[in-house]
């Protein structure tokens, strides 16, 4: 265990490491060239990190704006350390259990766990450090629809949510009726994607390797393995795979991945039968990997949308995800919902009990 601790806690160091890092412009387009592997493709491997402060959808006061001003980013990111230094504070051993601490930078994403057990404090998360930069400008969102918005759907289209409970069954009543991410089978987030978003809390890490035939994406959690087959066909028979199934080709020194074929529990934006996300990986600097995204649902939305950020890199190996290692809330959920069964049980029974018990009234002749 104590050797778990230290390597989540040197990944956590060197991702900061690595998202400081993204505060540095990159290198000019127009001159670069991407390297190559071995075998003549443009070198996208390496392990690579999209964790930033930049949200997939734009701040509502921000209107259309794509980007901050430099004096704008920099405040943010002056924030950050000041948010790191506070997190990083010594805690009371002997604090109460409602104990809150006092912090100068209160981020809307960190009070989800307002408190409760099980709320993680500053040390133990990724969230990114800086703004996302592309062509290095920073970024006010991820999405690039004019108001960094999810756009608006067709009239009458109705979405496609993940499968639904069978009926008089409860949430807790087994594992089955608990997340993929839960049960440590893919993500809770949509790391793996497509397309491929940073969940806001850690392990937004990546390791991208190629080979002639195909090119395969690892996602650090739940250490997925996302294969692309190149120039290959997509499959025809009707099975979904967990991250649907992806062809990809290069377009000059761009991969260019398309991926059908989505499975309903990983709907994304209430979309799965129809849905097709393409993908671009492009070398744009010795430490940038553009990354853009396009969604496609003719059922659901108008037109194609989507949105693009930049990977930087790790600077440090990805580490086994052990999802299930010391995990208790799976089981513990479970044997709660137990407990509950037996206290309804036993209840009905005493009702059932003292029914039958009740001395019944004289009949009348």
């Amino acid at each position: 265990m104590r050797l778990a601790l230290a390597l989540l806690v040197g990944t956590a160091l060197a991702a900061t490491g690595a998202a400081q890092a993204q505060t540095t412009a990159p290198a000019a387009e127009a001159t670069f060239k991407a390297p190559k592997t071995a075998f003549g493709q443009p070198d996208l491997q390496g392990v690579w990190s999209n964790a930033s402060l930049t949200p997939l959808t734009r701040p509502a006061t921000l209107g259309t704006r794509l980007t901050y001003t430099e004096d704008e980013v920099k405040k943010m990111e002056a924030q950050v350390e000041i948010e790191i230094a506070e997190g990083d504070a010594p805690t009371d051993p002997n604090a109460p259990a409602d104990f809150v601490a006092k912090t100068t930078v209160e981020r809307p994403e960190f009070k989800a766990a307002g408190g409760d057990v099980g709320g993680y404090n500053r040390g133990w998360l990724d969230p990114g450090n800086s703004v996302m930069r592309v062509g290095g400008e920073g970024r006010t969102s991820v999405l690039t629809t004019p108001n960094g918005q999810f756009p608006a759907r067709k009239a009458g289209a109705t979405t496609s949510p993940s499968p639904a409970m069978p009926p008089g069954s409860g949430a807790f009543d087994s594992y089955e009726r608990r997340s993929a991410g839960e049960r440590c089978i893919v993500s809770f987030g949509r790391n793996g994607g497509p397309p491929m978003l940073a969940n806001g809390f850690y392990n937004n890490n990546y390791q991208i390797v190629q080979t002639p035939d195909s090119v395969v994406i690892t996602v650090e959690m739940n250490h997925d393995a996302r294969i692309v087959k190149l120039n290959g066909k997509h499959r025809t028979d009707g099975i979904r795979p967990y991250f649907g199934d992806s062809i990809g080709w290069w377009d000059g020194d761009t991969l260019v991945v398309e991926t059908t074929n989505i499975p309903r529990s990983q709907q994304f934006a209430g979309s799965w039968e129809n849905l097709k996300v393409t993908e671009k990986f492009t070398r744009v600097a010795e430490d940038r990997v553009r990354y853009n995204f396009s969604v496609e649902d003719a059922s659901l939305w108008e037109s194609p949308w989507g949105g693009e950020y930049e990977f930087h890199p790790l600077g440090a190996p990805l580490y086994e995800y052990a999802c299930h290692e010391g995990n208790h809330a799976l089981p513990g959920i479970l044997m709660g919902e137990r407990v509950q069964e037996e206290r309804a049980a036993a209840e009905a029974a005493k009702a059932a009990a003292a029914k039958s018990t009740k001395p019944k009234g004289k009949s009348k002749n």
